[in-house]
């Protein structure tokens, strides 16, 4: 199953706090340390994080401490989510791109 998440602040911290250029790396950092603490196959970009895992109370689990750790980065969090679920099948976080990059090889020539 893979999982290719976005979460974000929105609001003021509850203890006053708010950085200048409205950044939220500092909690986007929190999310990305829980990810990668979980010890599941994942990858970050500049929009989403993904992860795979096996199934779904295992990545949900990630996704929820993730949420929950930029929370105190504001008075709400924004989570957009997106999933592929495939049973029987691990590896499709880099399998997927590997067959995309087949194809377009493939269309050149």
């Amino acid at each position: 199953m893979l999982i290719a998440f976005s979460v974000a602040p929105s609001g003021s911290p509850s203890d006053g706090s708010a950085r200048d250029d409205a950044s939220v790396h500092d909690a986007v950092a929190a999310a990305v340390r829980v990810v990668r603490e979980s010890g599941l196959p994942h990858r970050t970009t500049s929009m989403f994080t993904e992860i795979e895992g096996p199934d779904w109370d295992t990545v949900m689990d990630v996704v929820k401490r993730a949420t929950e750790a930029v929370m105190p980065f504001g008075s709400r969090v924004s989570l957009v989510l997106k999933a592929d679920i495939r049973p029987g099948y691990s590896g499709e976080l880099d399998a997927k791109i590997d067959r995309l990059e087949a194809a377009i090889d493939d269309a050149d020539g």
